[in-house]
């Protein structure tokens, strides 16, 4: 069995079986509370034979995708298993019944959009990413047709995992997908101050 855990919009866990079956699946589409919320789903969704652990990557905030990696590091670390990093829009691109390119859009906040341009799915079953995640305008018009979503599965994270193993795939790096820095710089020298 995949645990997936997931905090790039919301924060939603799932367990699936050997065939891809949701076994369990908990979420909150609160997009601030992830780290009031986490503990209690994994609880709600662990249970004795999980042998991965799937995390989503981003897009998303910095503080929302390093509780949820963390807590899926957290997980797999106490169990020995392996963590697989997966970038997030693959979970809507796994659900997606539009035929071709198509777009998944995300809110990133500060009046910009995540957006991911998929094509169908390779030859291993996972979603085709043909553009690279980049943040865009607002309102911005898009080529492809558009996904636009505010929460995924974790179910469909954890599908796309399996298939990456199966495969034998790495799907993304094991830093999360930041669009942007953060808020957060250095502070600079002191000032003088004068008596």
């Amino acid at each position: 069995m995949i645990l997936a855990v997931d905090t790039s919009l919301g924060t939603t866990v799932a367990v699936i079986d050997a065939d891809g079956r949701t076994v369990a699946e908990a979420a909150s589409p609160d997009p601030l509370g992830h780290a009031e919320v986490i503990g209690d789903l994994l609880a709600q969704v662990a249970r004795p034979g999980i042998t991965q652990v799937v995390a989503g990557m981003g897009p998303g905030p910095f503080t929302g995708l390093r509780i949820g990696i963390a807590a899926a590091r957290t997980f797999a670390l106490g169990r020995g298993i392996p963590v697989i990093p997966v970038p997030s829009h693959y979970a809507v691109a796994e659900a997606a019944t539009i035929p071709g390119r198509f777009a998944v859009v995300t809110d990133a906040r500060r009046r910009e959009i995540a957006v991911s341009v998929f094509d169908g799915t390779d030859a291993d079953g996972i979603p085709n990413l043909v553009a690279p995640t980049r943040l865009a305008p607002h309102g911005a018009e898009l080529e492809e047709p558009v996904i636009e979503t505010v929460e995924l599965s974790a179910s469909a994270l954890a599908r796309v995992g399996a298939r990456a193993i199966t495969a034998a795939r790495t799907l993304t790096g094991a830093e999360p997908l930041y669009l942007r820095s953060p808020d957060v710089v250095q502070p600079g020298a002191p000032k003088r101050v004068s008596a």
